[in-house]
């Protein structure tokens, strides 16, 4: 999985690939925080997060968006991004437990580290965008280039 960073015009975007549909999410979470500050200390503790959604698309977006708001209120910097995804109408590994669950709505579990404000020189990023996103497969990988509101 990897990112690259790259100008749009008074923001900036996110382009990445993965493996797989998780890969590329935390690889464009990954861009987040790479284009919010240039060095990422190693303190911080991990912290969990959920997102389900009507769309691919929209989960991107709102896990994102989660991102964006948990950097706010829990005034850390997420790095070092892991998450799962699951399509409409799988059952996830927490599912399956209790009992075969069908969904209509995508969802995400995924676990970041938070580095406190503090500890780093971070560039605000207001916001996530539509703009131009696109979330799709390209052969064998999965391509995703977000646009953040700087």
């Amino acid at each position: 999985m990897s990112y690259e960073l790259r100008d749009h015009t008074a923001d900036v975007a996110v382009e990445a690939t993965a493996d797989t549909l998780a890969g590329v999410f935390a690889a464009v979470a990954d861009g987040l925080t790479a284009a919010s500050t240039e060095s990422v200390p190693a303190d911080g503790e991990r912290f969990e997060l959920a997102v389900a959604a009507e769309s691919r698309e929209a989960l991107l977006f709102d896990y994102l968006d989660r991102l964006i708001y948990e950097r706010d209120v829990r005034l850390v910097l997420p790095a070092d991004h892991r998450c799962t995804v699951v399509e409409p109408g799988e059952a996830s590994e927490g599912d399956r437990a209790d009992a075969e669950t069908d969904s209509d709505e995508w969802r995400l579990t995924a676990t970041a580290r938070g580095v406190p404000l503090g500890a780093v020189v971070a560039r605000e990023i207001k916001a996530v965008t539509y703009s131009e996103m696109t979330l799709e497969r390209r052969g064998d990988e999965w391509y995703a280039y977000v646009v953040f509101d700087v």
